[in-house]
């Protein structure tokens, strides 16, 4: 049976770009839908987007507000999104993260490197690496198979990445992972995570864990534990 093709839809105001990506995307043997503004792209169906490479600065509607939306979404909050922007600074990339970003190019890109980002981020999106089914602390519920959070009966709303350092680190209580461990387990192959982005994403992950938040521990100078 032929394998499904992923579907991408980029989103970005120039048309010409869009129609770049479309055609080399295609190519290479994807399906894509495009849309030339976060309004547009906000009024399509989603639920069968496997991944959308997202303009920062658009119309009315950032990038970044249309992330903002899709990550506090049920049906749409585990899409991986991969920013595509003239902004190269360091706070607009942190800024991507603590939304929720799974990887953030600048512009001007290579096709090549969009393809190849493109491919790590679905690789580590389809994959499941990790063992047994569930993981439970005390009312803190993490289900590995359905990819889902729930602490007290409640569902705790999780980005890919932060679902998977919650996954690593509480399924290795009171090992201290390095940030260059939890980069290499965590986020892709040709990735490229500086130190920062792991802090900004385990910060994140900490508010969303309530009174469990204090389970997550910095070892000052070796890395991150989940403590019991």
């Amino acid at each position: 049976m032929q394998e499904k093709k992923s579907t991408i839809l980029v989103v970005d105001d120039e048309h010409d770009l869009v129609e770049i990506l479309r055609f080399n995307l295609q190519t290479a043997g994807y399906h894509v839908e495009t849309a030339y503004s976060a309004e547009e792209a906000l009024s399509k169906d989603l639920s069968q987007v496997d991944l959308i490479l997202l303009d920062v600065m658009m119309g009315r509607i950032s990038g970044f507000e249309m992330a903002r939306r899709l990550k506090t979404e049920p049906s749409t909050e585990q899409i991986p999104i991969i920013f595509l922007t003239a902004k190269d600074r360091e706070e607009d990339t942190i800024a991507g993260l603590k939304i929720g970003a799974d990887d953030y190019i600048s512009k001007p890109f290579s096709l090549q490197e969009v393809l190849l980002r493109i491919q790590a981020v679905l690789r580590r999106a389809k994959s499941h690496p990790m063992d047994g089914e569930s993981v439970d602390y005390e009312s803190l519920h993490l289900d590995l198979t359905g990819k889902t959070l729930t602490i007290d009966g409640d569902s705790v709303p999780l980005t890919r990445t932060e679902f998977d350092l919650l996954a690593v680190l509480i399924q290795n209580p009171e090992r201290v992972f390095s940030r260059h461990e939890l980069i290499d387990r965590v986020w892709p192959d040709g990735v490229i995570v500086t130190d920062r982005s792991v802090d900004v994403n385990i910060t994140r992950l900490r508010k969303k864990l309530g009174r469990y938040a204090d389970r997550i521990v910095t070892r000052s100078g070796f890395g991150y534990c989940f403590s019991i």
